[in-house]
């Protein structure tokens, strides 16, 4: 009985138990804002995006570069990585196997939540 009861908790802990592989995705929104109230272009993974407004990046083991391309604005903006929080649960909840997983898929990296493009007028 004592056996049934630690493999059906077992069971229960592992079921219950989530990684940043499960709760993420590999995309993440980032919210860039601009000093002046134009329209912008920015490049980042050699996608063009607009902003003011939401952009999508793919998260990644690297650091990455948001390019400016709208005249008056033209800069560079590093997106540094960072641990995804969730991953720490997963150490704790997943052990190893969880753990090479989220790194394994990239899940575990995240990027600053928001960026603010400071235009020369």
């Amino acid at each position: 009985m004592k056996k049934v009861k630690f493999v059906a908790t077992a069971g229960l802990v592992v079921t219950l138990s989530g990684c940043a592989s499960i709760l993420t995705d590999d995309t993440q929104r980032i919210n860039v804002m601009s000093s002046s109230s134009q329209k912008l272009e920015v490049e980042i993974d050699g996608r063009v995006q607009n902003a003011p407004g939401i952009i999508t990046v793919k998260k990644e083991n690297k650091d990455k570069t948001l390019t400016v391309k709208t005249a008056g604005c033209e800069q560079q903006i590093a997106l540094n990585k960072e641990v995804e929080p969730t991953f720490f649960v997963n150490i704790l909840s997943g052990g190893a196997f969880g753990s090479t997983t989220d790194y394994a898929t990239e899940k575990m990296w995240r990027y600053q939540d928001s960026v603010e493009i400071k235009c020369v007028q």
